[in-house]
Order: structure tokens, then sequence, then C-alpha cells
């Protein structure tokens, strides 16, 4: 008896597939995703430092809030001085909030990546066309702030319906981060072609390890460096992606972003080794060279 399934890619062991280098003739490619959120005030999800209250739940709402004004300002300067650049998710939310925060990004150089409209909410619990609607109200809000549509998309809270995929390939998509199946770019099919899945790790992810795990700082940096230096090992034999989420609600903290300094100290002395580089980037190596799977 077969399980019901997804469609959208099948098995392929990554112990089995061509070997290639990257741009710069590394194996191995590490990008930050720096996740800009902003939430609904008084309803709607959020991730929680406490335990939520009644609405408006002021606490758990200006803890993250703290993020947009404080902890990712620390953040770009911490990327300034080690030369790192970032893979910027950005709700479409925040050009209303603080639109100083992107465009500071925008001033870096670095990828600006869809991440819905706000993560108070999920897309898949919209129906087909709410979906649409939501992703084309996405892709026009950082077309005009960014004189170009977005390339890649991050649902928020990983949500996705049955068709995703299919939406965000038919709104021009090139590659999603919400699939983290593998260590490297896979393609989806779609009902209307493919669109790239990208890398996006759930385990080198602050969200997952801080408010659900507890993790402390100095293990989420041990966390880092442990699957960097594992990862530039196994690359070796064949490429990979590494990507490192980040939230500056939480490691925007100044007891937190001490000890991640260190461990984006440790990866960028290894910058002749690895392509410290963007999402979009490695999309376009990948597809340009009909690498993936």
């Amino acid at each position: 008896m077969k399980l019901p399934t997804h469609g959208r890619y099948g098995y392929s062991a990554i112990t089995e597939r061509a070997v290639y280098d990257w741009p710069n003739g590394t194996r191995l490619a590490v990008y930050i995703g720096l996740n800009l959120e902003h939430f609904a005030f008084g309803e709607g999800l959020g991730a929680k430092l406490a335990p939520a209250g009644p609405e408006p739940d002021v606490l758990n709402f200006a803890w993250r809030d703290y993020g947009n004004r404080v902890g990712v300002w620390r953040m770009l300067d911490m990327f300034d001085t080690l030369g790192l650049p970032a893979g910027v998710l950005v709700n479409a939310a925040i050009y209303d909030h603080c639109p100083q925060v992107v465009a500071a990004f925008r001033e870096r150089g670095d990828e600006i990546i869809a991440h819905g409209r706000s993560n108070s909410e999920r897309q898949g619990d919209f129906d087909e066309a709410d979906e649409r609607n939501l992703i084309a109200e996405v892709t026009a809000a950082l077309a005009v702030a960014e004189g170009k549509a977005p390339a890649g998309w991050l649902g928020p809270w990983i949500s996705e319906s049955r068709t995703t995929p299919d939406l965000l390939q038919e709104a021009g998509y090139r590659y999603l981060l919400d699939w983290c199946c593998d260590d490297q770019p896979i393609w989806l099919e779609t009902r209307s072609g493919r669109i790239l899945a990208l890398p996006y790790p759930q385990e080198v992810n602050d969200i997952p390890a801080i408010p659900l795990h507890r993790m402390s700082p100095a293990d989420f940096t041990d966390l880092i460096v442990d699957n960097f230096e594992e990862m530039l090992q196994q690359a070796e034999a064949q490429p990979l992606v590494m990507g490192i989420a980040l939230h500056p609600y939480l490691v925007g903290q100044p007891y937190r972003l001490r000890h991640l300094r260190r461990a984006l100290q440790h990866i960028a002395a290894e910058r002749e080794q690895v392509w410290l580089t963007t999402p979009g980037a490695i999309a376009d190596h990948v597809i340009e060279n009909d690498l993936a799977v």
C-alpha cells in the first residue's frame, strides 16, 4: 500500500548525484537568512517569550518589536564589520512599519526575499484565490520598493497550502525556501513547470532552537559552528548549502548577539574555503547551469 504523497519531487540519494563547484571553486555555500517580521497588535500569531496573556499581549508584541527597533541595527553593524552578505526575508508589512530597516540592507546590496505579508498569519489557511491575491500583493509591494520583483519566497511559519508551489511558480518566482528536505537545491514539480527548492534550515534556526528547545546562547553558537565544520568536511566530496536562519528579536538581544558574533567570526575567518553568498545567487548559479536534481 502506497502512502499519500505530494508529487513534487522523487527520491534522490545525495551520494548518487553529480559533483560540481560553486562559482569561486569551493564546495560549501553559506548564507544568512535574516527574517524581518512585523506582527499585528492584539491578534494573530507570533513567537512568545512568555506565556501569552489576554489580547492585547503587550509583553510578547513589544519583545518582538525590539528586534526591529534595536536588535536588527546591532546585527547590521556586525554584518558590516565581518563583511557578511545577507538574504533578507521581508514581511511586506515591514515597509509600512519600519521602512528604514529594509533600506539599510538595500544600501548594502543584500538580497530582498519575499516572506509573506506578516508572520501574524499562515498562508496555508487561505483558499487558492485568496492565497493567489496574497502572493500578488506581497510581490507588488516588494517590486515597488525594491525596483524589481523578488526571486524567492519563504512562507510565514513555513506554511503552505497544497497549491503554494504552483502559485509561486505562476507568479514568476524562481525559488522557494519552505522545503527543508535536502542540503542541495532541488527541483519541485508544479502544474505549470518547475520551481527550485533551496535548503533553508529548520535546525540551524533560532526560532526552534531558542523559544521551542530553550537552547542557551552558547549552545546555539556551538550548534552553528559544529554544523559549519561538519558540512565543510562533507563538502569535500560534493557541493552543499548551509543556511543560518536568524530573527533580530531573538539573537539581536545583547547577550545572545555576543555569542552569535563568535559563531559568525568563526565562519568569516574561513571565507577562502566557502562561498559566502545569498539564496538568490545560489539559485541563479544552479538554474543557469542546470545543476539541480
